[in-house]
């Protein structure tokens, strides 16, 4: 019997890949601290993961050669939002270092925690191999 490493992961896999994502935004973000007119943007995590989940239970169907393949990179650029600024500054840049910061801490812990799970489903994958 076979089974899928897309299934036995289950959501963690496309969660990994979407913080990774939202991590280099943040970093972004961070980088730009000082550059005039920089506007901060975010990635909603929620709304990514529920659109990639939902298209990955219906695939998108092709009925043409020429017609172009689903593209993940797609979906998240199309759910990058613009942060609203708490004290916006003088030359128009948007980003808050302390936000930025503290979200791309938080992003950071989550990853792991993710990236720990897919470790453990590996783990007892291999436990199941061995027999052990």
């Amino acid at each position: 019997m076979r089974i899928g490493i897309d299934n036995a992961l289950g959501i963690h896999a496309q969660a990994l890949q979407i913080r990774g994502e939202r991590t280099e935004v943040l970093a972004r973000n961070i980088a730009n601290a000082d550059t005039p007119g920089y506007k901060a943007r975010d990635l909603d995590f929620k709304a990514v993961l529920a659109a990639q989940t939902n298209a990955a239970a219906q695939p998108l169907r092709t009925t043409d050669s020429r017609h172009l393949a689903d593209s993940t990179a797609a979906q998240l650029d199309g759910n990058l939002k613009y942060r609203m600024p708490l004290m916006p500054s003088l030359d128009g840049n948007t980003v808050e270092a302390q936000v930025e910061q503290a979200e791309f801490a938080q992003n950071s812990l989550q990853f792991m925690a993710s990236l720990r799970f897919v470790n453990g489903k590996f783990s007892g994958m291999m436990t199941a191999i061995k027999g052990e």
